[in-house]
């Protein structure tokens, strides 16, 4: 595929017609369209089904749309970075899950905004799994992830912060006026799970061995709406301190008991070759690393 063609589809799906779109883009409608052809034949699929005023996309179409962005997001990253190796400049992206760790990866960036003024950041929030997935294909230079999570294909960087399990649920929630929870307190509540991989796991084991046990009802990627869903019900949020303010929320973190914590970490690909933005902010991160 041709990166300049790339361009072109993205701009139709923009437009959500090709004559506007080769207005904008100074070509015309024929040439435009006959490059469009071309794109759906090299490929061997329909994008787009054409309407009288409009184009939708198929399902082949959504998908190549959403790639698209990635690919030239991953090139203008790289041209960037490229023409900063003389400088620290360029762009950083990081992704990271929910944690109150994210405050301390924030001073180090700011560090690194106030030191370099060629350098900018791009910011992903996501789990695990989501970070795992941009950093093998080259999106983000770093991910932050919290235990548990398989990192035997990445090189990382242990952190000295831990977060704290516990559950949230709303104020008048019958548990709200625990200072601890333990798994016993569980058993008959409808219980709301983190979807990230492997953390299953950790849950059950604390748990005693066995989810089935228990009456879970759904899971999250994100905590935020799932807070909202536990402040209209008595569903219990099982996730990590931090994350939600409760201040005045109408909403309470209780921990666990026994205590269950988990260790953050920096990800990034094995044998990566590093931008000079991407050293330098590795090289912040080990300095600072104790005083998290």
């Amino acid at each position: 595929m041709d990166l300049r063609v790339i361009k072109y589809f993205l701009k139709v799906v923009e437009e959500k017609n090709i004559t506007k779109a080769a207005d904008a883009l100074f070509l015309s409608q024929p040439t435009l369209s006959k490059q469009l052809k071309e794109l759906e034949e090299e490929l061997g699929v329909q994008l787009f089904t054409r309407g009288n005023r409009e184009i939708t996309l198929t399902e082949a179409g959504i998908y190549l749309y959403n790639r698209s962005k990635e690919i030239l997001s991953l090139v203008e990253s790289t041209e960037k970075n490229l023409k900063k190796e003389k400088v620290i400049g360029g762009t950083l992206s990081i992704g990271s899950g929910e944690t109150e760790t994210f405050q301390w990866i924030a001073e180090i960036l700011n560090q690194l905004l106030q030191r370099y003024a060629e350098v900018n950041v791009n910011l992903y929030s996501g789990n695990a799994d989501d970070i795992k997935e941009k950093v093998d294909a080259g999106l983000l230079d770093f991910g932050l992830v919290i235990d548990p999570v398989d990192k035997k294909k990445y090189d990382y960087l242990p952190l000295s912060q831990f977060d704290q399990w516990g559950v949230l649920v709303n104020e008048y929630h019958p548990l709200a006026k625990k200072s601890k929870v333990s798994p016993s307190d569980l058993k008959a509540q409808r219980l709301l799970i983190s979807s990230q991989s492997q953390v299953d796991n950790q849950l059950s084991e604390w748990l005693g061995g066995n989810l089935d046990k228990f009456k879970i009802v759904g899971s999250y990627n994100l905590l935020y709406n799932a807070s909202l869903l536990v402040k209209e019900s008595d569903i219990v949020a099982l996730c990590i301190d931090g994350i939600i303010n409760t201040r005045n929320s109408g909403l309470n973190f209780i921990p666990f008991s026994p205590p269950l914590e988990a260790r953050t970490n920096i990800i990034w690909k094995k044998n990566q070759v590093f931008s000079n933005v991407s050293n330098k902010f590795l090289e912040l991160l080990v300095q600072n690393r104790g005083k998290g």
